[in-house]
């Protein structure tokens, strides 16, 4: 068997465009521990550019301190930054934040023995500048197909959030209250002010999203997923 050195050698790198099985952009994508994100959409490999400040990493803190707020109220709910999620065989997307019930709690995902997340979390979101072609389209159709409950798409350029959420097979676009608020469908309590967080006015955002966390609906959902951990322990 040839050593650990002499496969990371002769296992060809990876490059946009290529057509993959997972498990060869696995072998590939191991052999490069260098590369900080590459994505198999569809069957095709998707590598991510350098992020600038302004239209990537500062919505995506902004989105993760919404979504961890959340999480640390809501035990049985977990959040991952830039997860690897294997969704299929010709699907292996890294998005920028997800969502999940443990599966402990009756999630529909779980961890992998070697650590993965395997199947599809309830929610999944992205921000999208350079990848809005992708995220709308190719990847879209993946995280419908695969169950996906939600999936939030930050349109950075565009100044616009779409929240899809999964009805009868296909992802219908949740719209706000009358007040400006979306709320989840998948987790109770998760309110967004969408234009707060398009401004980022990060105090109001987190001001509605706390009347979420102290709605009945949500303190119902805390109680079923503690249960949920009862009935399976």
């Amino acid at each position: 068997m040839p050593s650990y050195s002499l496969w990371r050698l002769t296992s060809p790198p990876l490059e946009n465009g290529d057509r993959l099985t997972r498990f060869e952009f696995e072998r590939r994508y191991s052999a490069m521990p260098k590369l900080k994100k590459a994505e198999l959409i569809e069957g095709t490999v998707y590598m991510a550019s350098p992020l600038r400040f302004e239209p990537h990493a500062e919505p995506h803190g902004d989105l993760m301190g919404w979504l961890w707020t959340y999480k640390i109220a809501t035990p049985g709910v977990r959040l991952g930054d830039n997860p690897t999620v294997r969704l299929d065989l010709d699907n292996e997307p890294q998005p920028d934040a997800v969502l999940l019930i443990d599966a402990q709690s009756g999630g529909q995902s779980h961890l992998s023995q070697d650590g993965y997340v395997e199947g599809a979390p309830e929610l999944v979101a992205e921000i999208a500048a350079s990848s809005a072609t992708v995220d709308l389209g190719d990847k879209k159709r993946a995280y419908r197909r695969n169950g996906i409950q939600e999936y939030l798409v930050w349109q950075v350029f565009e100044q616009r959030i779409d929240w899809f959420h999964l009805e009868a097979g296909e992802y219908i676009n949740l719209h706000p209250d009358l007040t400006g608020v979306i709320h989840s469908q998948i987790f109770p309590g998760l309110w967004l002010d969408q234009s707060a967080l398009l401004a980022g006015d990060m105090q109001q955002v987190l001001t509605v999203l706390q009347a979420g966390l102290n709605s009945v609906e949500h303190q119902a959902f805390v109680q079923q997923l503690a249960q949920a951990i009862q009935s399976d322990g």
